[in-house]
């Protein structure tokens, strides 16, 4: 190797480690209308708008690269440090384990995690016990309340989407699906799924449901990372961030949420 081989060599190569530096790589799983992910393989929604407006802020020469995947696979990826940042993350404390979240959360819900049947159905469930015995489609890698989730004994049905739960209810192939309300039925209009098809089961499980922007452990202890999560919070005070989510018919977020 000449010397001026070698020259073009390392600035080729410390160039492509600058670029590499100055990606943030963004998990987008198909969940219309908060994410969408195309026939092309080519990604958007709202975490991307919301990043989107937080490097504006602060470091515009950086660039976004939308990671499609699956759902479980989002939140694997991010844990294991394969991916920089995910969207509509609810904190728990074993994800706290391996990922760092972002405060304040940009998707409160007042709403229930309901279970849908089909309409044609004879299906009751008036309480938690009567779960039991119930095939329930459930997102793959999903949290949904601590009852649920901490309740080996019952029958779930692991999917990638939303709109794949639905339609194994409407074939008759699960019994129940398990999901936000008020999230789900938007997701049905926007996929046009014929939620008239669908019945609520008088049991739900009622809470506040906080959707955060998560980053990876290792991509937490940035300098960009630190940015990032300050500039949160200044969107937030400022009302830029409700204007960011509006769109998206979420509401806005509380000031009670907003804290330094």
């Amino acid at each position: 190797m000449t010397k001026y081989t070698a020259i073009t060599f390392f600035i080729l190569l410390f160039a492509r480690t600058v670029w590499a530096e100055q990606t943030v790589h963004v998990a987008v799983d198909h969940a219309p209308p908060f994410s969408e992910i195309d026939h092309h393989g080519e990604s958007q929604g709202l975490i991307i708008d919301i990043l989107s407006e937080l490097l504006k802020e602060t470091h515009p020469n950086y660039k976004i690269k939308p990671v499609p995947c699956p759902f479980s696979r989002c939140v694997r990826m991010l844990a294991q440090g394969q991916v920089d940042v995910m969207g509509g993350l609810i904190k728990t404390n074993r994800r706290e384990q391996t990922m760092a979240f972002v405060q304040p959360p940009y998707m409160v819900l007042s709403s229930s995690f309901v279970f849908y049947a089909n309409k044609n159905s004879d299906i009751e469930v008036n309480n938690f016990d009567e779960l039991t015995g119930k095939r329930i489609a459930v997102m793959r890698g999903a949290a949904y309340y601590k009852a649920f989730d901490e309740d080996k004994t019952l029958n779930r049905v692991p999917v990638n989407s939303e709109h794949v739960a639905f339609d194994l209810l409407l074939k008759g192939r699960v019994d129940l699906v398990l999901s936000v309300e008020e999230t789900a039925e938007v997701a049905m209009r926007t996929l046009n799924q014929p939620f008239e098809q669908l019945k609520k089961v008088n049991y739900r499980h009622t809470n506040n449901i906080y959707g955060h922007m998560a980053f990876s452990q290792r991509f937490a202890k940035t300098k960009l990372a630190i940015k990032l999560q300050r500039t949160m919070i200044k969107l937030a005070k400022s009302g830029q961030l409700n204007k960011l989510v509006a769109p998206y018919q979420l509401p806005a977020i509380p000031p009670a949420l907003i804290s330094e």
